[in-house]
């Protein structure tokens, strides 16, 4: 961890700013956008909510989460193996946003809330998404429950969707939750995920990533962060309940999925050699996926390598349903629809509003159809900002540690063997400070480690010239 000092912290703001003109990050909501939602957050919730609050429904996100999408409550099996009933509460954006009015207009120019380390470009105004229709603890919300069962073999399957009036009882941390501040059936839904995870040959591992936080006193720092236990398990939830929802959207021949192509044969070639280069031991007749869920995330080597696969594999993407195409996630191994965030992504509203009409047997609204048609160039477009956003503004916490370090040297270990667009240069990633960037180097394998020298920094363009050292 880096923390900036306060000169760099500064420097950092500007910068920022400077990301946001760039990448066009929407800042502040139109007037008839913010009556709008000043509107929908007064409304009271009606009779249409069944009552649902004497369910023992909890959050577990960050600390520092106000936008919070989703609650649970679990009822444990009965019998080792019967059953785990999963109550996943989401927050019902679409009970305050309806299909062309102006929030929903608003939010199909922002597509995501795009997450900066100084302050964040909402989807929705924060009075909606950080208060009405956030399922924060201690206050009826409307929400959209999920009730989605789990067999002992990891399987889930839809059970039911309604609307609810929901009281979240607590909201839980990632990094203060203990085993005894969760319900009974939350570790063995998350052993029952992992296992049917393992079977399909999902190639879904999740390694520490860079990332920019800020402190208690508001100071930034610059960080490898790991992924915890919790953050696991909880995401098994969600991904639960996804996996359910694109099961019974698709078998009613409806919903939009979100989709990932396979790494091709040339692609699984090239990944061979590079775990050869790594010094990981991959046999022949395994799957890809069965070897990445071999591999230990805390390995430097195995890092390096799910990065290479993750490029391999390319981008994921949305689409709609279209009969007689199975649509795949390569990640999940398994057809796949995102229902779980509303109040940060667009296309998960329209998914929910689909779920609700196709488990209680009635038409999806020619509303959410169509837009579902309409819904994949303008996730592209919104994810290829907030990306492209979140890169720069790594990159210019990188020049912003480094613009003191002008002639020190770092040892650093090789992520990559280069490519064609970046003849004699590698990917390297410095430990301390937490730095990844390219650098030109020959006669190298990924998981080699080097040394490099800072050479140059130039803040403004966040750009962070290295050398190697022999």
């Amino acid at each position: 961890m880096v923390r900036l000092r306060n000169d760099a912290a500064e420097a950092m703001g500007a910068g920022l700013d400077r990301i946001r003109d760039e990448c066009e990050v929407p800042s502040g909501f139109p007037i008839a956008v913010m009556q709008a939602a000043d509107e929908a957050a007064a409304r009271p919730i009606g009779d249409e909510h069944a009552d649902r609050t004497d369910m023992a429904f909890a959050t577990l996100d960050p600390v520092g989460s106000v936008d919070l999408d989703q609650a649970f409550a679990i009822d444990a099996p009965a019998r080792p193996d019967g059953d785990i009933v999963l109550h996943y509460a989401i927050a019902d954006v679409g009970w305050f946003v309806q299909p062309g009015d102006a929030l929903d207009t608003e939010a199909f120019r922002r597509g995501v809330t795009v997450y900066l380390p100084d302050r964040r470009a909402t989807l929705y105004p924060q009075i909606l998404s950080e208060g009405a229709a956030s399922l924060l603890p201690g206050v009826d919300r409307p929400a959209v429950v999920f009730t989605v069962r789990v067999d002992a073999a990891g399987e889930s399957r839809l059970d039911g969707v309604e609307r609810a009036r929901v009281r979240s009882r607590v909201k839980l941390a990632y990094d203060q939750v203990t085993g005894a501040d969760l319900p009974d059936g939350f570790a063995e839904l998350f052993r029952r995920f992992a296992v049917a995870e393992q079977r399909r040959g999902a190639a879904r591992v999740e390694f520490p990533e860079q990332e920019i936080g800020r402190d208690a006193n508001g100071d930034y720092e610059l960080t490898f962060r790991p992924r915890l236990e919790s953050e696991e398990q909880n995401a098994a939830l969600s991904l639960s309940t996804n996996l359910a929802v694109a099961d019974a959207l698709y078998a009613a021949g409806t919903g939009l999925f979100r989709v990932m192509d396979d790494v091709d044969e040339r692609g699984v070639r090239r990944l061979r050699r590079a775990a050869r280069a790594f010094g990981l031991d991959w046999p022949r007749e395994q799957p890809l996926g069965e070897f990445e869920q071999s591999l230990a995330p805390t390995d430097p080597r195995a890092a390096a390598f799910f990065l290479a696969v993750r490029r391999a594999g390319g981008g994921a993407g949305y689409a709609p349903f279209t009969a007689g195409e199975r649509p795949w996630h390569a990640a999940v191994a398994a057809t796949y629809a995102q229902a779980t965030a509303p109040l940060r992504r667009l296309q998960d509203r329209y998914v929910i509003e689909a779920a609700l009409a196709v488990a209680n047997g009635r038409a999806v609204p020619d509303a959410v159809t169509d837009a579902f048609d309409r819904l994949p160039k303008a996730m592209a477009r919104a994810d290829q900002r907030a990306n492209r956003a979140e890169k720069m503004a790594l990159e210019l916490a990188e020049a912003v540690v480094l613009s003191g370090c002008v002639g020190r040297t770092f040892e650093a270990i090789v992520l990559d063997e280069g490519d064609g667009r970046n003849s004699g240069t590698v990917e390297i990633q410095i430990a301390e400070p937490p730095v990844i960037a390219r650098v030109g180097a020959h006669n190298v394998d990924p998981g080699d480690v080097i040394r490099v020298r800072v050479a140059g920094v130039d803040v403004d363009a966040r750009r962070v010239d290295l050398e190697r050292v022999a």
